[in-house]
């Protein structure tokens, strides 16, 4: 039953190999989604798609309240004998709530519970910014604030790297962090960093973190490859005519055009239709010029902001990138 081709892998600095495009598997809200006649959870279904299809990159996350479906379409194709755990990228992350050293291990141990895995090949920390430790993943106070920790992001990932040496992840890596923050990561860590999920799409190419990125072998995924509700992209008139000319879709001329400045898209879809067209983007490349009109969409426009950590000490959209 394997697929007939399975998506290009780049090399991360560790030395594993993670395929350039993945599945996304946030929901608005944190919400599962409704269960079909047979009890199978839409994200659940997604998942299972996506390895028919010939996806070997799932990416998940605690906060977004769906491991145990992700999980489930995981082993679900494992047992049909469809992929092999071993040929797999499954990806999770630490939630902020979680920043404390002593909490660490538990929170993975958690994620690795829900999903029903032995361990995950990325552990990512979401976010630089720590919230107050306790059961509330959004942690508020009488006035309606987020609750923050003191918590050091240094601190944070070195409790990760245990993670490492007890077997539990493969490899770490961090999201939404900003420049400085990954390079203060960098320059102290013992296990180093192979990637940071950061937002990147034509209205938010972030030339300047792939530049970095790239000068420290950190690969960039990019999570909302096709922008913000308001941003309309899979609409817009330019991209749909670089798709005309190659035949395809809005959305997959923006996927090729995120793989083709060197990052790994995650597009998040629980439509079969639409997992199988993001996955069809190997068979064509954009030319120069129409990455040169792909660039000039750029409007430095960020969609997600986390405002409600805004006065956080390490909130990573103070500075330029």
């Amino acid at each position: 039953m394997a697929p007939a081709k399975l998506a290009p892998t780049v090399t991360l600095a560790d030395g594993r190999e993670m395929p350039v495009i993945g599945l996304g598997t946030y929901t608005p809200g944190g919400q599962s989604g409704a269960k079909d006649e047979h009890g199978v959870g839409e994200v659940e279904r997604a998942v299972m798609d996506a390895l028919d299809t010939g996806y070997r990159h799932i990416d998940a996350a605690l906060v977004y309240a769906n491991e145990d479906e992700v999980g489930r379409g995981v082993r679900a194709k494992i047992a049909e004998g469809v992929v092999r755990r071993q040929d797999l990228f499954i990806c999770t992350k630490l939630w902020n709530n979680a920043h404390r050293p002593d909490l660490v291990e538990a929170a993975c141990r958690q994620s690795l519970a829900n999903l029903g895995l032995d361990y995950v090949d990325l552990y990512l920390m979401h976010w630089p910014t720590a919230f107050a430790e306790g059961g509330e993943l959004v942690p508020k106070g009488p006035d309606g604030k987020v609750l923050f920790s003191d918590v050091d992001i240094l601190d944070t990932y070195r409790a990760m790297e245990g993670l490492v040496d007890k077997g539990l992840v493969r490899s770490l890596g961090v999201s939404n962090f900003n420049s400085a923050q990954l390079e203060r990561v960098l320059g102290a860590c013992s296990v180093r960093p192979v990637v940071n999920q950061v937002e990147c799409h034509p209205l938010f190419s972030q030339r300047k973190m792939l530049a970095l990125c790239a000068r420290h072998g950190v690969r960039v995924v990019a999570y909302r490859p096709f922008g913000g509700k308001a941003d309309a992209l899979l609409e817009d008139k330019t991209i749909a005519a670089v798709g005309v000319r190659h035949g395809k879709a809005p959305g997959q001329v923006i996927l090729r055009y995120l793989i083709q400045i060197g990052a790994n898209p995650i597009p998040k879809s629980v439509t079969k239709s639409r997992i199988q067209q993001n996955f069809d983007i190997f068979d064509f490349e954009l030319t120069e010029k129409d990455m040169a009109i792909m660039d000039g969409l750029n409007q430095n426009r960020r969609a997600c902001l986390l405002l409600d950590a805004a006065a956080h000490p390490e909130y990573p959209f103070a500075i330029d990138f």
